[in-house]
């Protein structure tokens, strides 16, 4: 496949998520011709506070700052078909909804709905006021994917990796990417 990836990380909580997708499109790069990581100063620090490390910046993939609008996937042009936004702020989603591209993540979040491809927002704050449901409904109604950051629990994660791992793996479902991970009713063995 040619898929060519974005993934933004945000400064929301929920750094564990953007890891352990970084970790398993590591482990799919088959699946996948370039992947380009965009994190915002927040996110950083939300990294280094969650998970006490700054591995955000240590992947195989190509970085860029969030004011580049020279990255090749703030055009349509360069045909980047997915972009995954993980954690995805409420003020990222706001801004997104709103047609609002002040930074490169608004920018290719905007391109990618422009040209019709998949924009996956995983947002993780809770409880959702009114204007974040119907920031939501907007993004939902141009073409995009609301995957709230919720673990499933019949797969019996053990730790909060595998809890988390949950989510990210309803994320790469959700891109169209090929992965082994638990599946109702294949890998069940209740009656």
């Amino acid at each position: 496949m040619n898929n060519k990836i974005i993934i933004a990380i945000t400064g929301a909580s929920g750094s564990i998520y953007a890891k352990l997708l970084l970790d398993k499109l590591i482990q799919l790069r088959g699946q996948w011709s370039e992947l380009a990581v965009v994190l915002s100063d927040n996110a950083k620090k939300i990294w280094q506070t969650e998970l006490g490390n700054d591995a955000f910046n240590s992947y195989a993939v190509n970085y860029y700052n969030k004011f580049d609008f020279n990255a090749p996937f703030a055009s349509g042009s360069a045909k980047y078909n997915i972009m995954i936004i993980v954690p995805c702020s409420m003020g990222t989603l706001g801004r997104i909804a709103c047609g609002v591209s002040d930074d490169l993540i608004t920018r290719a979040a905007d391109v990618i709905l422009k040209e019709r491809r998949k924009l996956i927002l995983t947002i993780r704050d809770t409880p959702y006021n009114l204007i974040h449901i119907k920031n939501m409904e907007a993004i939902t109604l141009a073409g995009g994917i609301i995957c709230p950051a919720t673990p499933s629990f019949y797969s019996n994660p053990t730790t909060i990796e595998e809890a988390a791992l949950t989510v990210v793996n309803r994320i790469i479902d959700l891109a169209g990417l090929e992965a082994d991970s638990f599946r109702w009713g294949n890998n069940n063995n209740n009656d």
